[in-house]
Order: structure tokens, then sequence, then C-alpha cells
């Protein structure tokens, strides 16, 4: 049986069901935009990883555990009942960075069906189940803080770029849900529908900057950060982590699969 490349993989009859919208399998691996290995394929002993990926994914998880750390304990440590709703923006947001961070990594990278199918099924659980529930809380918290104490949007860069993450990231959801669930069909399905998905792969790896972005522009320069903590445990908090988080995740990256040209 002849062998063939990466790059004429044929698409598997085998079917592996994901999670649609509703939390229910309705998708193959037929729909998924990425090609499954047939038998007599090389990929199908391919390790999935390469050399520096376990370190890079430890980095970024060990980095990002430490920013949420900080997170918790800052507000945890400082009387966080006197406060009203403002706490819980910091808490669950940070808890929401750290969903996507899994989220991304379990998808990164796969290179069999079975794996592909496991690790798109656990990044929807991750950043639908857990992560975007966190943000959509965290930020309702921090709306009504605002209007009850008559504070105005837009006072800082903090909030200029947490107001442009929301909007990515709504942005985001719909192309990645669109591209995958009932086949594509929101976006023509089939072909049309895959060649979405390297616009949302470049797409959530932008937005993973840009919300980490965000966190280090509140969580090093925000007044009440500054007057709550200690420089250096800011400094490491909300610079090196975040800086490490991205790098990390960026290391693991596979330009092959978001060719544009």
């Amino acid at each position: 049986m002849p062998e063939h490349t990466s790059d004429e993989l044929m698409e598997s009859e085998e079917q592996y069901k994901l999670l649609d919208a509703s939390g229910h399998p309705e998708i193959s691996v037929e729909h998924l935009p990425f090609p499954a290995p047939t038998m007599g394929s090389d990929s199908i002993n391919k390790s999935e990883e390469r050399r520096g990926d376990k370190i890079a994914a430890y980095s970024a998880l060990g980095s990002i555990l430490i920013f949420v750390c900080i997170t918790w304990f800052t507000v945890l440590t400082n009387n966080p009942t006197s406060m009203g709703w403002f706490p819980a923006h910091p808490l669950l947001l940070s808890l929401g960075i750290g969903c996507f961070t899994y989220g991304i990594l379990t998808l990164q990278p796969t290179a069999h069906p079975k794996t592909k199918s496991a690790g798109l099924q656990r990044h929807q659980k991750a950043m639908l189940v857990f992560g975007f529930p966190c943000i959509a809380l965290g930020i309702l918290a921090v709306e009504i803080h605002k209007f009850e104490l008559g504070y105005g949007h837009f006072a800082t860069w903090h909030g200029i770029f947490g107001f442009l993450s929301v909007g990515w990231l709504l942005g985001q959801l719909i192309l990645g849900g669109g591209s995958v669930w009932y086949g594509g069909a929101a976006f023509g399905g089939g072909t049309k529908a895959k060649m979405l998905w390297k616009y949302h792969r470049l797409s959530g790896y932008v937005l993973f900057s840009l919300l980490l972005i965000t966190a280090h522009l509140g969580g090093a320069w925000s007044a009440w950060v500054t007057s709550h903590s200690h420089p250096v445990v800011r400094f490491v908090g909300y610079t090196v982590a975040p800086l490490v988080a991205i790098l990390a995740i960026y290391a693991r990256v596979r330009t092959s699969k978001m060719k544009f040209f």
C-alpha cells in the first residue's frame, strides 16, 4: 500500500461524534476542519508532539496557574465582602482565561482522528461550558458595580481593551461554532466551512494575547490592585506570567495548519 504524506491524507470513514451547541453528539469527523488519516498513512504512527511541546504546555499551564492564584489571593485577602460586586470581576475573569488556556492546549497539537475528536470535545467544553460563562458573569459583575457607583466606561486602557476583547470573543464563538456544528451549515457546509477554521484558529491566538494584555493592564496598573498588592507580586502575576503563557502557547502553534497563501 503506498505511503502518503500528511498533506495527502484522505478522509476517514470511521465516525467520531462531537458536541454540537446543545451538548449532543451531532458532528462527524467528516465535518472537521482538518484531514483524518486512513490505514497505511504515516501519520497514524507519527507522534503528535514536537520537541519542546511538553515544556511549552507545562509553562503555559504553570504561568496561568500563577496568574489565577495571585489574582484570587489578592482579592480574597483584601476584605472582598466590602467591595460589592467588584470582586467577582477579577475572580471570574481570571478563571475564564484559565479555562481558555486549557481549551487551546487540549486542541494543539492533535494529528489522529480519535485525538482530534476528543480534543475538540474538551476544547468546546472548556470554552463554552466553563470559560465563556465565567467571562460573561465577570463582565456582568463589573457592569453592575459601575452602575451602582455611577462610574463611566472606557476611562482606562484596561476598559478599552476589555471592550475590544469581549467583541472579539463573541465573533470568535460564532466563527468557531458555525464552522463545525451541524457540518458547518451556517457557513455553507463542507469545504466552505472547513476553510474558515484556519481563520478561527488564527483569530483565537490573537484573542488570547488580547485577553492577557487586558489582564496585564488591569492587574499591573489599576488603582485598586496597585494599592492592595506588592509590586513584585504584581510584576510576576500580571507581567511575567501572561508573557510566558503567550510565548508558550505560540511555541506550540502549527503554522502548517494556517496556510493563507
